[in-house]
């Protein structure tokens, strides 16, 4: 049997030497253009793979998303119902995800956007301190990435919540649940990060209400996806001073069209979805006990509900 690699604009030849460092006898296949007998396909790693193509795999059996999300998998009508999906779980991507929201979260905490543009103005004025334990971070979903950022922030002192669909128990992390432990947590969160799973449920949740609900002044870092934030009640909130700053590394389209208002603004740091990268370095070992794991008839590590969205 055979993998499929179906990640466009992904380069797969690094993929194809790192996979089969770990299994020399791999069939690694690529798509479009060699793909040979589709019968003899039973594995896809792909990322954001085109609507339908994946129907086309009558023996495909499992499908390893080359990322931490599967919705640009399960946004395929036309998905095969038996199939099997793992989303991406590997240390390469944590660990790039909680340097980059800790660098953030540091960047607001110490003002350093503000002492830049003073020295623009050669102005030199210390600026009053806050102490690490006096700002309160809070985290929208608490899965591996979420978790391991608050484990890193609480370890710099901050205060740190976070909220899940379920409830759940974590070292040093004051953890909320439900529509009720949603808002609960908003009140209480001078920086907000969004690391939530897209799901029809989690689709526009930072929009003007739960803006609203955030404390007058409060930074949004939104490090998960796009769709998650209404772009225009962003803009509202940031102008009328309800925010102070937002970081965006995700966008409802991306690259981020030249005329978005987003780029221009302000009060907003932009990042071309640059987090946190999957690197085969540190992926294919992970990617390759999957691998072991489907022919196995195993559970996979990281497998989603398809019902539930993760």
């Amino acid at each position: 049997m055979a993998l499929l690699f179906m990640c466009d604009g992904e380069a797969p030849e690094p993929w194809r030497a790192s996979l089969c460092d770990e299994i020399p006898d791999l069939d690694f296949r690529i798509w479009p253009d060699n793909i040979g007998n589709v019968d003899e396909i039973d594995i896809a790693l792909a990322w954001q793979p085109p609507r339908g193509a994946l129907a086309n795999f009558s023996n495909l059996k499992f499908i390893l998303s080359l990322g931490a999300g599967v919705e640009h998998i399960l946004c395929d009508p036309e998905l095969p119902k038996s199939v099997r999906i793992a989303r991406l779980i590997e240390p390469g991507l944590r660990t790039g995800m909680v340097e980059f929201v800790t660098m953030e979260v540091l960047r607001y905490h110490r003002r350093a956007d503000e002492y830049r543009f003073q020295q623009s103005d050669r102005k030199w004025k210390l600026l009053r301190q806050t102490l690490s334990q006096d700002r309160r971070v809070g985290i929208l979903g608490l899965g591996y990435l979420g978790a391991a950022c608050g484990d890193m922030l609480r370890r710099f002192g901050f205060s740190v919540s976070g909220w899940a669909r379920s409830a759940k128990t974590l070292p040093g992390i004051d953890s909320f649940y439900g529509e009720d432990g949603l808002f609960s947590l908003l009140e209480q969160s001078d920086i907000l990060i969004c690391l939530l799973p897209l799901t029809s449920e989690t689709e526009d949740i930072l929009d003007a209400t739960t803006l609203g609900a955030l404390p007058r002044g409060a930074v949004l870092i939104n490090v998960a996806r796009g769709k998650h934030l209404v772009d225009d009640d962003l803009i509202i909130a940031l102008d009328s001073g309800q925010l102070s700053a937002a970081t965006l590394d995700v966008f409802r389209e991306e690259p981020l069209p030249f005329e978005h208002p987003f780029w221009m603004h302000p009060k907003i740091s932009l990042f071309p979805h640059a987090a946190a990268w999957t690197l085969p370095e540190s992926a294919s070992p992970v990617i390759a006990d999957n691998i072991r794991r489907c022919r196995a008839g195993e559970k996979l590590i990281g497998e989603i509900e398809v019902k539930r969205g993760y």
